[in-house]
């Protein structure tokens, strides 16, 4: 005897028989029902542009995995957004940016900070010494124990990847 499988799953389909058990997942894990609403909707948003498995054997283990990548981006923006707000609160009264200034500067550090996490680890740690410790690229070499080259070519895919972000 072979059994049935899985009948295939449409967004519309998880969505009713998942989303509120969704939703109270993210709401134990952030213990605010507003912003559980919001990240559960995204999760089902995010999945808007992805094809789901013909078979989904473990629904909620799945919704789970896809929420957990909006939790930890969120995670990571409000540490990006407290700093911001620190380094902006040693500035003189004077100089201050505008609402519209903090917003388009934050919008700019956030798509810095992904494109950041993007590049392997040493190539990020070679732009960011080259960049904010305006370091030669000899120092780089020897600092990170890697040839002149290696650090020619990690800048180059930094760059590339900021060329790509920016388009």
């Amino acid at each position: 005897m072979q059994l049935a499988s899985p009948a295939p799953h449409t967004i519309a389909s998880l969505y009713q028989q998942h989303h509120r058990w969704l939703q109270t997942w993210l709401h134990r894990k952030l213990g605010c029902s507003q912003l559980a609403a919001d990240l559960a909707q995204d999760t089902f948003v995010r999945l808007l542009g992805r094809d789901l498995p013909d078979a989904l054997h473990e629904p909620r283990a799945y919704l789970t995995t896809v929420a957990k990548g909006l939790l930890v981006n969120w995670y990571q923006r409000q540490d990006l957004e407290r700093a911001y707000l620190e380094a902006l609160a040693q500035l003189p009264e004077g100089v201050q940016p505008s609402e519209e200034e903090r917003y388009l500067v934050f919008e700019t550090l956030c798509e810095i900070d992904a494109m950041l996490a993007g590049l392997p680890s040493l190539v990020r740690r070679a732009f960011l010494m080259s960049q904010l410790e305006e370091m030669k690229y000899e120092d780089i070499a020897a600092a990170l124990n890697i040839s002149l080259s290696t650090v020619k070519r990690y800048m180059r895919e930094a760059f590339v990847c900021c060329l790509n972000t920016a388009q």
